[in-house]
């Protein structure tokens, strides 16, 4: 039975121990009907008896030539091949056995009977080879339908491993985008402020902590990155002080949902990156929820007069994970006061 399995992706057990007999039953009722009518007996012994014989015989030799086709021919594009082939083995075979099995079991029949099925010889013949058909059918249709399955299944794991191999592309993005900017921060901190310096590498050390621990995870939650964007911040007021000034109001039961990591962070760095910050151009970065689902980042727009046109690296990587993890989209609103970005919540981890 493991066979079927193996070639077809289901075991055949069942069919077998069921169809043996419903299909023995069911060719003598339509060919001998009258016989059960009249001489049960003889019905059962008889024609039920030596049909059984013939269907167990067809029935394990044809099966045996489905899989030596199957395993034959098992690709998509040799089907027809195999059906062609496999047909014209399963006619000759058919008439050998016949040929060969009528004259040892047509004995242990009744006279009467002798006579009935030497009547119905050719609609035996030819419900015979309905019936086998049919059930090569049902065996092809089964093996077509697992091996879809299978496909889908397969095409679905190439699907995923092919998203989680670009989100770990992405991943690896973020980390070394931050600790390049980090350590620009730092080497502006050094000569103008040591001690500065000193307690922004500390700093820095509990943040970078946060982000190898969820290297490997697609989502937090929105409460843990919101504690983590506590401390960048803190390493934020040690270059810009009230330069920059951050707003974050988010409720409670927002927090329980999921974002990407690192998102908000990233979105602070852009905004920094390509807007002045000084005491006569402070810097707004507001963090907020709008109708409960989205989550809203805006600063004002004072922008830098920049040599060269930005890489977007940043929010490029926010939208490319975004769209690999859900159909929402991140929505860039820029009008000639702010800049804003709104990010999806996903669903609450608690769920």
């Amino acid at each position: 039975m493991n066979r079927a399995k193996k070639i077809f992706g289901f075991d055949d057990k069942w069919l077998v121990i069921i169809g043996i007999p419903a299909t023995t039953i069911i060719i003598n009722a339509l060919i001998f009907g009258d016989e059960a009518v009249e001489s049960p007996t003889n019905f059962l012994v008889a024609c039920f008896g030596v049909g059984f014989i013939y269907t167990i015989i067809f029935w394990l030799v044809f099966r045996e030539v489905i899989f030596y086709f199957g395993a034959r021919y098992p690709a998509p594009q040799q089907f027809g091949k195999r059906v062609f082939l496999q047909s014209l083995v399963v006619l000759v075979l058919y008439f050998l056995i016949k040929i060969t099995l009528d004259p040892l079991l047509h004995g242990q029949m009744e006279e009467v009977t002798e006579i009935k099925m030497k009547y119905h010889e050719v609609s035996m013949t030819i419900g015979s080879l309905l019936v086998t058909f049919l059930i090569l059918g049902i065996y092809l249709t089964l093996g077509f339908y697992h091996q879809l399955q299978k496909t889908m299944v397969e095409k679905e794991r190439l699907v995923r491993e092919n998203v989680q191999s670009q989100l770990e592309s992405l991943r690896n993005q973020v980390n070394p985008h931050f600790l390049f900017n980090s350590l620009n921060t730092l080497a502006y901190l050094i000569p103008e402020a040591p001690a500065k310096a000193e307690n922004f590498v500390q700093k820095l050390s509990k943040a970078y902590r946060y982000i190898l621990e969820i290297k490997e995870r697609d989502l937090t939650t929105l409460a843990e990155e919101l504690d983590f964007l506590d401390s960048y911040n803190c390493l934020l007021s040690e270059r810009f002080g009230d330069n920059l000034r951050i707003n974050i109001q988010v409720p409670e039961e927002a927090r329980r949902h999921q974002i990407l990591p690192l998102s908000l962070q990233m979105l602070f760095e852009n905004a920094i990156k390509h807007n002045i910050v000084s005491t006569q151009h402070p810097l707004h970065i507001e963090v907020g929820v709008e109708k409960g689902k989205k989550l809203v980042v805006k600063n004002n727009l004072q922008l830098k007069n920049q040599a060269q046109p930005s890489t977007k690296i940043g929010l490029e990587n926010i939208k490319s994970r975004y769209r690999l993890l859900t159909e929402e989209e991140v929505e860039v609103i820029v009008t000639q006061q702010y800049f804003i970005v709104v990010l999806p919540l996903m669903g609450s981890a608690t769920n």
